[in-house]
């Protein structure tokens, strides 16, 4: 049996995501229904948001978990992506958007093993097209091991490495997590 594909605009999209019980990220027109996620996940990724919280507070930053997306626009191929990160901050005064941002300075993911392929492939490359992202990092949930690529001056990106006897050095908001931070109530350090 074969069955049409359907394309929504992004404000079909936008419209659906607003009432929908269930987060969908958008590529290009089509939907895709995203899957919940463990409690090593959500304390994970509450962990950072919390700290990154603290220390933004009162700033021209803002941090947001999990609900809310970002766009991304592929200008070469006409299209327009909306991701859902577990943990994102904007410090750019023009993301005045009620519903996704558009400029982002930092990205964080909590792989689990339905996303870490997409997290890791996809998304990299995709987040990488945003010209106000300074890092992407990705968190794994089950091992203290973290993959942060970051920008550099020159518009490079940088992988570096972390394991359970390194610190997360956020250079694009000016703060440092200890492992136990992080994986506080997840894994021992």
């Amino acid at each position: 049996m074969s069955l049409p594909l359907t394309y929504l605009t992004i404000d079909e999209y936008l419209q659906l995501e607003q009432y929908s019980e269930v987060r969908h990220e958008y590529l290009g027109g089509q939907i895709f229904a995203m899957s919940g996620s463990s409690k090593e996940h959500n304390l994970i990724a509450g962990n950072i948001y919390s700290r990154l919280r603290s220390h933004l507070r009162g700033g021209s930053c803002s941090v947001f978990m999990a609900d809310m997306k970002v766009r991304i626009e592929l200008a070469n191929q006409n299209n327009n992506i909306f991701y859902y990160p577990d943990v994102v901050v904007t410090c750019d005064s023009q993301d005045q958007d009620r519903y996704f941002l558009n400029y982002p300075c930092l990205i964080i993911e909590v792989l689990s093993p339905s996303t870490e392929v997409t997290d890791k492939r996809e998304k990299l490359v995709n987040y990488q097209e945003l010209e106000s992202l300074r890092e992407y990092v990705l968190v794994s949930q089950d091992d203290m091991k973290i993959e942060v690529y970051r920008k550099d001056s020159q518009g490079n990106w940088l992988l570096e490495m972390l394991g359970k006897d390194n610190e997360l050095s956020l250079d694009s908001v000016g703060l440092s997590l200890t492992m136990a931070d992080i994986y506080e109530d997840v894994l021992s350090v």
